[in-house]
C-alpha cells in the first residue's frame, strides 16, 4: 500500500463559514498545521492554500481548496497535477452527515454520499479512489433542513465533540502516512479500546 503524500481539507473559505459544520475538513487540516507548526500560503495556481510538513518521517503535503465546497474538483486536480500525486496517495477531510458528531471514519474509495466537495472532486477525477477522513456532524433528521444544518454552526456539545474527533483522527494520521491504514482504522473505529492487561 502507498503511503500518504497530501492531506487535503474541504471547506468553504470566509469568515462567514469559518465555524460551520461544512468545514469539519477545513478545522481537521488547520488543527495538524497547528500541531506542527506549519503555515498556510496561497497558491494562486492551484486555487487553494498550501502548506509543507514531515510526518511519520515522510514529505506531506497539505491544502485548502480556496474555491467553495461544490468547486473544490478543480483546485484538487490541480495540486495533484501540480506536485505529481496519485489520488490513490491523498487523504480527503470532509463533514460527514450520515456519522454522529464526534464519529470519524477512515475509508478509500466509494461514492461522494451526496457531499458536494466529494462529488466535484470525483467528477473531476472521474473516480473515487482516493482516501477519505469522514467526520461526523449528524444529521438533522429532514432532507430539506440539510443545506441550513451543514451551512450553520453546531451547538456547544456538538462542536466539542467533533474537536475530539479531529484530535483522535490526528492521533492515528502517522499511521495513515506510512500506508498502515488498516492499523489506523482499527485505531480511529474503536473509541473505547480497553486494556486487556
Amino acid at each position: 500500500m502507498s503511503t500518504l503524500r497530501l492531506v487535503i481539507g474541504l471547506g468553504n473559505p470566509g469568515a462567514e463559514y469559518l465555524r460551520h459544520r461544512h468545514n469539519a475538513g477545513f478545522w481537521f487540516i488547520d488543527s495538524l498545521a497547528l500541531s506542527t507548526g506549519a503555515r498556510f500560503t496561497r497558491e494562486a495556481r492551484l486555487h487553494g492554500e498550501a502548506a509543507r510538513i514531515t510526518l511519520a518521517g515522510q514529505d506531506v503535503r497539505l491544502f485548502k481548496p480556496m474555491t467553495f465546497m461544490n468547486e473544490s474538483g478543480r483546485a484538487v486536480q490541480a495540486a495533484l497535477a501540480y506536485w505529481k500525486i496519485a489520488p490513490e496517495e491523498c487523504l480527503v477531510a470532509h463533514d460527514d452527515l450520515d456519522l454522529a458528531p464526534g464519529t470519524a471514519r477512515l475509508k478509500f474509495d466509494g461514492g461522494h454520499g451526496g457531499q458536494n466537495g466529494l462529488r466535484d472532486i470525483i467528477g473531476q477525477l472521474g473516480h473515487g479512489r482516493f482516501h477519505r477522513l469522514r467526520i461526523g456532524i449528524g444529521h438533522p433528521g429532514q432532507r430539506d433542513a440539510v443545506t441550513p444544518w451543514v451551512l450553520g454552526r453546531p451547538n456547544r456539545a456538538d462542536e466539542d465533540a467533533i474537536l475530539d474527533a479531529i484530535a483522535r483522527s490526528l492521533q492515528v494520521l502517522p499511521l495513515v502516512v506510512a500506508g498502515e491504514f488498516n492499523e489506523a482504522m482499527k485505531r480511529l473505529h474503536t473509541v473505547e479500546n480497553p486494556d486487556p492487561g
